[in-house]
């Protein structure tokens, strides 16, 4: 399996030493470019806290050769004297050790409370595993790329450009958001209909408005389906109506009789139920949105992470007029990013462009003009490889811990995503005592019940799982510790 960039440089076994700072692959060296550009009076302080906390978080493991003072001085531009300052430092507090002519290494005396957070991170206050869905590895953001694509943008970006921006993004992010799109997802992408957003959550709200103002008072929703959409839509003065799926996407007949003329949907997989939608129900879907002169919105959250074979296209590219298409980089890069869009049919344009224009007066040039830089000079495709050899393990590791501690599960939903459904067999149930044992033992879980209205009558226990922001490590030793803490007492 393909190195996810994740994992701590080989060690002294191997008998290399970690990569040079330059590699975007290597996400301690990235620390330590961020800290090498700190003000020039803090500058050493904040390359030992760097360099020390790229040890502690298992970044930098035990056995790992750091490069010689000279070399990483060189390679972040600061003085020979600052990395000596903070090698000595760290050796004098046991995070390194030295010898004459041997080097300098990461100290084995951390290997132990390295492995426990690096196995278990990002988790909520008293958890020791956290496997509810919908956070990706925030360790996999590109640090040292993003800052290259900050400060190019910042040096070359003329002065009018950080004026007011046009509502509807800056003209570049557009333009390569469209070709980004239109190649990997396969959207009809018209850079003109596409409006940049802070995220899917404000796309979703402005939708809401848009439809509210046209005189609809519901919307339909899938079920399961994402909870955040009702909180959203009711914002805009917007009910809900729940819909049931089949095997196949959202099942007609219900949709037909509910007497809505927009719903949310998920067609390239489908949360949380990760099936996607059949060619034919892609087309039934259309024909009832032209039949009822309606709209749907298509949350295509996850599209570009598939796993086995090529993502499933955008429904959008089947019928522009009638689908809202949205997406972001939360998955991708990071939520804390808030940038994401939505492309337009042609008649909701200007009643979207204008109440974004008075709900915020556009996102922020800066943050746009980096990403279109980002995006330009192929550092989004690279991070989108680079995840996904990193959650294709981590499902692969997944899965194999589930029929390890647990077998008898069925999975489903793997093809793609960040989550996967299981089913565990009747003897851990009923439900409520395994999630309360798993509570108890400080195990973060999502059911399936809380993504929908169904209540199933028999005993088995049905989870949400994700897995991203967990190493391979991490869920092996999560699925073993939630065996254990619901085994029969």
């Amino acid at each position: 399996m393909a190195s996810s960039g994740t994992n701590p440089p080989p060690s002294s076994a191997s008998g290399s030493s970690a990569g040079p700072p330059g590699e975007g692959g290597t996400a301690a060296w990235e620390l330590l470019t961020t800290a090498a550009a700190a003000p020039a009076r803090g500058r050493g302080r904040a390359l030992q806290s760097a360099l020390r906390e790229a040890v502690r978080s298992g970044r930098l493991g035990a056995g790992t050769r750091l490069p010689a003072s000279r070399e990483l001085a060189a390679d972040l531009g600061v003085s020979r004297g600052l990395v000596t300052e903070a090698y000595e430092q760290l050796t004098a507090e046991g995070y390194l050790r030295s010898g004459r002519g041997a080097g300098t290494w990461v100290s084995d005396a951390v290997r132990a409370a390295a492995r426990e957070i690096r196995d278990l991170a990002p988790r909520p206050p008293g958890a020791r595993a956290d496997f509810r869905p919908g956070t990706p590895d925030l360790s996999l953001f590109p640090r040292a790329a993003w800052s290259a694509a900050h400060a190019s943008v910042l040096a070359r970006l003329p002065h009018h450009a950080l004026g007011y921006p046009d509502p509807r993004g800056l003209p570049a992010l557009r333009t390569a958001l469209a070709a980004l799109l239109a190649r990997r997802r396969g959207v009809a992408a018209d850079p003109e209909r596409l409006m940049v957003c802070s995220g899917v959550a404000q796309a979703t709200t402005l939708l809401g408005f848009a439809l509210y103002g046209r005189g609809l008072r519901t919307v339909g929703m899938e079920d399961p389906g994402s909870p955040e959409h009702a909180s959203l839509f009711a914002s805009s003065g917007l009910g809900t109506v729940p819909l049931p799926l089949d095997a196949e996407g959202l099942a007609p007949g219900p949709l037909a009789r509910s007497g809505v003329r927009a719903v949310v949907t998920t067609p390239s997989h489908q949360f949380p139920s990760g099936i996607s939608y059949s060619p034919e129900r892609r087309t039934e879907l259309l024909e009832w949105a032209r039949s009822v002169d309606g709209f749907v919105l298509e949350d295509d959250y996850d599209g570009d992470f598939r796993y086995d074979r090529a993502p499933v296209g955008a429904l959008q590219g089947l019928d522009p007029e009638r689908v809202v298409y949205t997406g972001s980089v939360s998955k991708s890069l990071a939520p804390g990013l808030r940038l994401g869009w939505l492309l337009a049919p042609r008649e909701l344009l200007d009643e979207l462009v204008e109440r974004k224009r008075t709900m915020d007066l556009g996102n922020p040039s800066l943050d746009q003009a980096v990403l279109a830089e980002f995006i330009e000079r192929g550092g989004y495709d690279r991070q989108l490889r680079r995840c996904q050899r990193a959650y294709r393990e981590r499902r692969d590791a997944l899965v194999t811990a589930l029929a390890t501690h647990f077998p008898g599960t069925e999975v489903s939903g793997i093809a793609a995503g960040l989550h996967v459904i299981a089913r565990l067999p009747e003897r851990y149930g009923p439900e409520p005592r395994f999630l309360r044992r798993a509570e108890e033992a400080g195990i973060a879980l999502r059911p399936l019940a809380d993504h929908g209205t169904a209540r199933p009558a028999d005993g088995h226990v049905r989870l949400v799982i994700g897995y991203a922001q967990l190493t391979p490590g991490g869920i092996q030793r999560g699925v073993r510790l939630l065996a254990e803490a619901v085994a029969d007492r």
